[in-house]
């Protein structure tokens, strides 16, 4: 099968979409990759490393896409590339299409193109295998994230996460329990912070007690709950993920109007849409912005900053699926491995992934 991986072009994206140790894998196995000059060189790999790995270095992103017949990328096609896709194609990539304009959409039906998103490839248990693998290192980072914010320098509060003898440690309010909430449940825990966790889920909430004990709070996250804590949280962590779906809004505007001024909010769940209803996208070279009084870190692809651990993460959950569908073709691929099939977003002019028709209302076909 030949396989492109283009450069990724959206703003501050420093991940590329396969690591050359497991391009060469496929090269080994029978595979043509086209990849292009400098896809790799954010993430620390150069385009000798693919070639050494058995790529072909190409010149353009349109030979990436043209002569491929299975695309590699990290974030979400753009406009310009999504019209260059040709019908039969396969793009794997984070899609986050609940989000999406729906232009983009359209452009995929139009297209017939095969569209596999990261984020949806699901497990029979609900596991989310790819998406895993980057959301541990999204909440990995929220604390380290966190306490620089915090800092004066930053237009935070000047507050020190741990705190330490005769001052009391930040408050932080965790606001689901998956990969991204229980990663975070750690980084904090490690510096020391007083930490609240919130989840509908009370399967969820059992975990972490079972997990981390009387070193945090669980609460449900009843409205009530939610508005308790945002009264007092120095730092509030979103990180609710519907597998498919647009993230629910449930931190209003007027709970995040009844926090302390100058706390902070992290909207890890902004690429799929956010959790709180002031979140809006940022980069990482702005990462923030002020709304109400609170500060608000709301970068999608916030991993993007450490984007050689991210490219191996991603390259490590990733390469089973590539290697069956390079190796078997896709129909036999999906039918190895059903949590791949659940993670096919649209295919032969359909939309296929049931969140997605449900978002639509059914009128995308």
């Amino acid at each position: 099968m030949n396989i492109g991986i283009p450069k990724e072009t959206r703003p501050f994206e420093c991940r590329v979409g396969l690591m050359p140790a497991i391009v060469q894998m496929l090269t080994q196995a029978g595979h043509r990759f086209y990849v292009e000059r400098g896809a790799g060189v954010s993430s620390g790999f150069r385009d000798e490393d693919y070639r050494a790995a058995g790529a072909q270095i190409v010149y353009t992103a349109h030979e990436a896409f043209a002569r491929a017949d299975l695309i590699l990328k990290v974030a979400r096609p753009t406009q310009q590339e999504l019209e260059t896709l040709q019908p039969g194609q396969i793009v794997m990539s984070f899609l986050s299409l609940a989000s999406a304009q729906p232009t983009k959409m359209r452009l995929l039906l139009d297209h017939q193109v095969t569209a596999i998103g990261y984020e949806t490839i699901e497990d029979e248990a609900g596991h989310l295998p790819v998406l895993s693998a980057i959301s541990e290192i999204a909440g990995r980072m929220t604390a380290q994230t966190a306490a620089r914010l915090l800092e004066v320098g930053c237009g935070g509060k000047g507050v020190l996460l741990g705190g330490l003898p005769g001052v009391p440690p930040a408050e932080v309010a965790i606001v689901g329990a998956g990969m991204v909430g229980t990663s975070a449940i750690r980084s904090f825990l490690g510096l020391g912070a007083s930490i609240h966790v919130l989840d509908k889920d009370l399967a969820r909430l059992q975990w972490v007690d079972q997990h981390f004990g009387d070193q945090v709070i669980t609460m449900v996250a009843h409205r009530f709950n939610l508005e308790k804590v945002l009264h007092f949280a120095d730092v509030v962590v979103g990180a609710i993920l519907v597998a498919g779906a647009r993230a629910p809004v449930i931190i209003t505007r007027d709970m995040v109007r009844s926090m302390k001024p100058q706390s902070l909010i992290m909207d890890i769940s902004v690429d799929q849409g956010g959790c709180v209803e002031t979140t809006r996208p940022t980069t990482l070279d702005d990462p923030c912005y002020v709304a109400e009084g609170v500060i608000h870190y709301c970068v999608p692809n916030m991993t993007s900053a450490v984007a050689r651990t991210a490219t191996h993460a991603l390259s490590n959950a990733v390469w089973p699926y590539i290697m069956a569908i390079a190796t078997q073709g896709l129909d036999k691929a999906i039918r190895q491995h059903p949590d791949l099939g659940r993670g096919v977003n649209t295919r032969n002019g359909a939309v296929i992934h049931p969140a997605l028709r449900q978002n639509d209302g059914g009128n995308i076909r």
